[in-house]
């Protein structure tokens, strides 16, 4: 075999194992989503180690299949078996105390099983998905429902309860200022979702009230209940309207766009709305993925996948109304620095923010 085929044969076989290796991690993670969606974490994060038995009677599940997923957690490496020479109904499996707030605490900021639950919903409509690419339309968000819509707001909820209102609008100095001070300021959350942004903002600000907005009936629905069980509904107000409604009376203190605006098919339309939101005075400000300033096919963990969540959902929902600007997850900042410019903002600006997922835009008029 010459030099040029054995470097062929090894890049064949070294994509043959990337894929084996995704394959069996992909498992991995929907066998997250079982254990998540059952139950099963939160049993074992409050218990001895259990058999599956044990597992099963906690849970009020299925004891043979109890067994084959806590032996699948075991080879995967998230459970720990007491003695695994034991038999199948004597083995014990326990969750490793460092494992908890990954999979076991819904406030932690390093829980990961909601992505679980976000992953499956973003494979959810893959026919619907294959269709879209064969014609060029999109896949309505609706479709993609509920795992997507509330594993996405599980995995922002802790962020949004603990870092938003201590530590990401406190860096905006005058804005954190204006929301500690009377007369009371007007916040207005665009694409709001399940709510847990105005929650945030609420709870660590006083005396602000809450305009959020978003299209997803469901969504709303579920943002209400938030807001009515935290106590807020007196300073919150969750509506299920188009924010760019002209009957909508703008000046407020700050508009926020949450992971939301490389969703929609008309983001200048969108900013420019924002823009009359917030008037001469008011700030908007725009969190959405951190990704590279430009294209790179070595681009690291996080913006690959981001473009997993692009392929299979957030261009296909961008692409359902049209015209549509097509954008995708991977927003670059140059890429909405330019629809900033086009809705009328005179300034734009990167804020020196830190956050493993998320890069935070300043605009104002």
């Amino acid at each position: 075999m010459g030099m040029a085929e054995h470097t062929t044969q090894y890049e064949t076989e070294r994509l043959a194992e990337q894929l084996l290796d995704a394959a069996s991690a992909s498992f991995e993670l929907f066998s997250v989503y079982l254990g998540d969606r059952l139950g099963y974490y939160d049993a074992l994060a409050d218990a001895e180690p259990v058999t599956a038995t044990e597992l099963a009677a906690a849970t009020g599940t299925d004891e043979r299949y109890a067994r084959e997923w806590l032996e699948h957690q075991a080879v995967a490496g998230v459970l720990r078996v007491a003695d695994e020479r034991a038999s199948a109904d004597d083995r014990r499996y326990a969750l490793p105390e460092a494992h908890v707030p990954v999979l076991a605490d819904a406030d932690s900021l390093d829980a990961i099983a909601p992505l679980a639950q976000l992953t499956v919903g973003a494979v959810a409509p893959i026919h619907e998905v294959v269709d879209a690419y064969r014609t060029g339309a999109g896949v309505p968000f609706e479709s993609y429902s509920p795992d997507l819509h509330e594993g996405q707001a599980r995995m922002n909820r802790p962020s949004f309860l603990e870092l938003l209102g201590t530590e990401w609008l406190p860096s905006l100095p005058d804005v954190h200022d204006r929301l500690l001070c009377d007369p009371p300021a007007r916040v207005a959350d665009v694409g709001c979702g399940f709510g847990w942004s105005c929650i945030g903002v609420a709870e660590q600000y006083p005396s602000v009230v809450v305009d959020g907005y978003d299209l997803d009936r469901e969504s709303v629905v579920a943002a209400r209940q938030n807001v009515a069980d935290a106590g807020l509904a007196d300073r919150v107000s969750v509506h299920h309207r188009d924010a760019s409604d002209p009957e909508i009376e703008g000046d407020y203190d700050l508009v926020t766009a949450f992971e939301c605006v490389h969703d929609m098919a008309d983001p200048v339309g969108a900013l420019t709305t924002m823009r009359r939101l917030a008037g001469e005075d008011g700030v908007v400000l725009v969190m959405d993925e951190r990704v590279g300033d430009e294209f790179t096919a070595d681009p690291g963990p996080v913006e690959s996948l981001l473009y997993g969540f692009s392929v299979l959902h957030c261009l296909p929902v961008g692409r359902v109304d049209r015209p549509s600007a097509a954008t995708g997850t991977v927003m670059r900042a140059d890429t909405l620095g330019d629809y900033a410019a086009d809705a009328g903002f005179s300034t734009f600006e990167v804020l020196p923010i830190e956050n493993f997922f998320w890069r935070f835009y300043r605009l104002e008029a």
